[in-house]
């Protein structure tokens, strides 16, 4: 069903879970035997109603973000040169009245300060209930289940590549939707329709956004032939009005197939994901795909147990004709290929080898250097949110630019991360001819996150 990176420590004790991704996904019931509380914040974790099995379970993140980019990208001036400071958090409270009914809602708080300009659109959202949901289940034979859940709440599947919650800008992204949750053995199955909540910055006024539906169905579980092997297979649909891309505005109706080929053995692990994807836009039709992938390599034995990786995208533009060839990477996380979030998977061709250095149990290092092209040349360059940043026909190079990053991230405690982000945005003749005024950068960010 969900496939998504855990954020936090190793657990403390087999029986400890980390902090997870989606939040709602963490079960504390294992603290109703008191003697395993051995954290500050365990006693409000689980909390008994009555003596019953209804229980209440509380827990949040403050997350503060500096960012700064030394030179404007893409024309949005004026620069940051001093840098920006960007702040979120989060409450949640879960709460299980039976063992087959249970609601779980989350605040947020997300706030800007010192951005020259002021706020990105994801940047600021005062207060507002960020989800609200809840879930009804039918226990089937074997440990099987059945689940529905509605209301508002985040969704990430697979490696957050189409769908994700989009964690690294300050607004994580939530939808109005409700989803059959299945599961059957070690296979899960979803399906659902929703729409996208937009960010409204006041106190309690976002709202979805009626002009977008969405919706679909997602299968994930091992194939055993094949030792460490998984697979995902899903369809998504999509309706939009008004869309906008490189040649023009229209309504939109997109369908996406896609599979995911995933695992780890011994020392090689591999995340291969395909789509293709159809449909109509005004009045052409919709023929675009994509292929991605991220293939690595760990030296266990060695020193700081480095893993040598390569990932390598294409994403099919638009060439013209009587078909929209851009694809629509959807709902992608922020961060799609650095932190600095600057191009998105559309319209492009890259290669991204990289080494991760685990230098101690709780401290990691990764460094990496992004190269990128356009795989139409009538086609421009798009950011992560299908914005288009810099249109085509001012030039035929196909070169975007090369992208160095590195990252260090020190979980310092079970509750506290700290992550240093640095990339170099050098961009290549494409970038440089269609806008001539702008220069190569540099961004950094240095967040801290505490989450209980």
């Amino acid at each position: 069903m969900i496939s998504v990176a855990v954020i936090g420590v190793q657990t403390l004790g087999a029986e400890r879970p980390a902090f997870q991704t989606l939040r709602y996904n963490e079960n504390w019931s294992f603290l109703q035997d008191s003697s395993r509380r051995s954290d500050w914040f365990d006693p409000v974790k689980f909390i008994p109603v009555d003596g019953t099995n209804v229980y209440v379970s509380f827990g949040g993140e403050a997350r503060l973000k500096y960012e700064r980019y030394d030179e404007p990208v893409f024309n949005q001036k004026p620069a940051d040169n001093g840098g920006f400071l960007l702040q979120r958090y989060l409450f949640h409270a879960d709460l299980h009245a039976t063992p087959y009914f249970r609601v779980f809602g989350q605040l947020q708080s997300s706030l800007e300060d010192f951005r020259t300009g002021g706020p990105r659109p994801a940047d600021r959202d005062d207060l507002d209930f960020h989800q609200a949901f809840f879930d009804a289940s039918i226990p089937l034979d074997n440990h099987d289940t059945l689940m529905l859940r509605a209301g508002r709440q985040e969704m990430a599947y697979g490696s957050q590549r189409l769908i994700s919650v989009r964690d690294s800008p300050n607004n994580r992204l939530a939808f109005d939707a409700v989803r059959v949750l299945t599961r059957f053995g070690e296979w899960r199955a979803d399906a659902w329709v929703g729409q996208p909540v937009e960010i409204d910055t006041g106190i309690f006024d976002d709202q979805r956004i009626e002009e977008t539906t969405f919706w679909g169905g997602y299968i994930t579980g091992p194939l055993p032939f094949i030792p460490g092997l998984n697979a995902d297979f899903y369809y998504l649909g999509i309706s939009r009005e008004n869309a906008k891309f490189a040649r023009g505005t229209a309504d939109e109706l997109r369908h996406s197939l896609g599979t995911r080929l995933f695992g780890k053995h011994r020392s090689l692990d591999w995340n291969f994901e395909f789509v293709g994807q159809f449909g109509s836009f005004g009045n052409d039709a919709i023929l675009a795909w994509t292929a991605a992938s991220d293939t690595g390599w760990t030296f266990a034995n060695a020193p700081m147990k480095p893993r040598l990786f390569l990932r390598a995208d294409i994403a099919s533009g638009d060439h013209g004709g009587s078909n929209l060839g851009t694809f629509n990477p959807l709902f992608p996380r922020g961060s799609y290929f650095n932190e600095a979030s600057l191009i998105g998977p559309q319209n492009l061709m890259d290669l991204q080898p990289g080494v991760e250095f685990a230098l101690t149990k709780s401290l990691k290092l990764t460094t990496s250097c992004d190269f990128v092209w356009r795989e139409s040349l009538d086609d421009g360059v798009y950011g992560v949110a299908l914005n288009l940043q810099v249109p085509p026909g001012a030039s035929r190079d196909r070169y975007v630019g090369t992208f160095p990053s590195a990252s260090l991230a020190w979980q310092a405690s079970r509750h506290l991360n700290l992550t240093l982000n640095y990339v170099a945005y050098l961009f290549g003749d494409f970038v440089k001819q269609s806008l001539p005024s702008q220069r190569n950068g540099n961004y950094v960010s240095a967040v801290a996150t505490f989450r209980f």
